[in-house]
């Protein structure tokens, strides 16, 4: 080979850990990544496996950090930063790039076999047969958690019906709440600040008293509904009884609702109470949408369908909440 090949350890540093921790709360998320290319992990030859994985730092230090005793090539793809599960619905850790990256890096002169193992999180997006004709690399499915590997391996690249399976457990939903919280985090702010001043406006004009003491029980109101929607339906995400994620954050915004409204958070008056339920239950029901996109419950256009009818009436139902807490203002 006429190419340099980096070498890069299985063991993970404490900047690696740190920047996971970023991530995970969606600081840098568009810079987290590797240069595409190929990598080798201990001292692999030409008989040693070769591993495909996205250039999403997150993806390629999972997939190293697995890959601890053994002797191994890493092909990364250029998926512009994105998980390969993702990437692989997106098309970027796909058939094309895939192809291109075994010819740029001659991959049929570094190893004397003819296989390469692909994660099964990526199998969306590549066409085996493809592959297999334009270079002559047969793809091996691997297990969907990189933790399996070795067993994966250690059985004759054959996985068992437990590596095939896709779970989603309450440790993997809760990961991913800090990064939901944090892409709403100037709505987070901005929207209780608005509701705050607003507070002040009665039939008399507008008190700055009021503002402040009725403005407390709005951005709980808010806040409320925010969190309900992107911390409180991911953990209970199995156990919610509707299968659309606008509908699961709606329940819970509702319950969420008669709490608040049991201890008199919601307002002295029927409009105000009303306006309230209806803000609450859509900013709930909105933000547990968001969570389709990490979730192993959809596919694309189960998302794309959602999101057609949902939120046409989370917009109208907001809106009419809005106005009518406006209204309330001056009963």
């Amino acid at each position: 080979m006429s190419f340099y090949i980096p070498t890069v350890s299985s063991t993970l540093e404490i900047k690696d850990y740190l920047g996971a921790m970023k991530v995970r709360w969606g600081i840098g998320r568009n810079n987290f990544r590797v240069d595409a290319g190929l990598y080798k992990v201990g001292k692999p030859t030409s008989s040693s496996d070769v591993f495909v994985t996205a250039n999403y730092k997150l993806s390629f230090d999972t997939l190293r950090k697995n890959l601890k005793s053994i002797d191994a090539w890493i092909l990364v793809l250029d998926t512009k930063g994105v998980n390969v599960w993702c990437a692989a619905g997106k098309g970027t850790f796909g058939t094309k790039e895939f192809i291109k990256r075994i010819k740029i890096h001659d991959l049929d002169k570094l190893v004397n076999h003819k296989k390469v193992i692909v994660p099964q999180l990526g199998a969306v997006g590549i066409a085996a047969h493809e592959v297999k004709e334009s270079t002559g690399f047969r793809v091996v499915y691997g297990p969907v958690r990189a933790n399996d590997i070795k067993p994966f391996v250690a059985l004759g690249y054959k996985a068992t019906p437990e590596m095939r399976r896709v779970n989603f457990p309450l440790k993997e939903r809760v990961k991913l709440i800090p990064v939901e919280i944090f892409y709403g985090k100037y709505y987070l702010l901005a929207v209780p600040l608005i509701f705050l001043a607003l507070s002040g406006l009665n039939s008399q004009g507008y008190s700055f008293e009021l503002a402040l003491s009725e403005g407390k029980n709005s951005a709980l109101n808010l806040f409320s509904s925010y969190l309900a929607g992107c911390v409180l339906t991911p953990i209970f995400l199995p156990i919610i009884p509707l299968k659309r994620f606008s509908l699961k954050g709606l329940s819970l915004g509702m319950v969420l609702a008669l709490i608040l409204g049991y201890f008199h958070f919601l307002g002295s008056n029927f409009v105000e109470v009303v306006s309230w339920v209806l803000i609450i239950g859509s900013i709930s029901s909105f933000m547990a949408m968001n969570f389709t996109g990490s979730s192993t419950y959809t596919s694309l256009s189960g998302v794309q369908k959602e999101m057609k009818t949902a939120l046409p009436i989370q917009i109208v139902t907001v809106s009419l909440g809005f106005i009518g807490w406006i209204i309330s203002r001056f009963i």
